[in-house]
């Protein structure tokens, strides 16, 4: 008994109950509109209608998902351009602010080698003065702790 029910479950005619019904081509090399070479001998409407249906139905979520899947990609790239673009403007600003800076303390070192040669060696009697007086003040704060 079990051997007669298994034959029937795997009879499809028999479940759906057409006689005219057949399984879909097992491998992507078989034509969706009829003449498989496989000894099925469907009309072309019939069969053939119903399987290019079934796949423009696929190729149209596939192509959906691909649409979008380019409109991601798409904008991602506007998005790194933009970036590109922004840090490209921040970084001609940066340079105008480093050259400015640089001017500025070329400056200031040559009026400061200019303020050491009128006044001689006195600037250094100073800096040593303060150094001292600095690290007199370091030892003493650090024995009160």
């Amino acid at each position: 008994m079990s051997q007669r029910h298994r034959t029937n479950l795997r009879d499809r005619s028999n479940l759906l109950g057409t006689a005219d019904y057949t399984t879909p081509p097992s491998s992507g090399r078989s034509s969706p509109y009829g003449g498989s070479g496989l000894g099925r001998d469907v009309p072309f409407q019939a069969q053939g209608q119903r399987y290019a249906d079934d796949l423009e139905g696929q190729n149209d979520e596939h192509l959906e998902g691909l649409t979008a899947k380019v409109k991601l990609l798409k904008d991602i790239t506007i998005g790194i351009g933009n970036e590109v673009r922004e840090s490209t403007v921040q970084l001609s600003q940066m340079n105008d602010a480093f050259s400015e800076t640089s001017g500025i303390l070329a400056g200031t070192f040559r009026r400061m080698n200019n303020m050491a040669a009128r006044q001689g060696c006195r600037w250094l009697w100073y800096i040593l003065f303060l150094i001292v007086v600095f690290w007199f003040f370091i030892i003493v704060w650090w024995f009160r702790r």
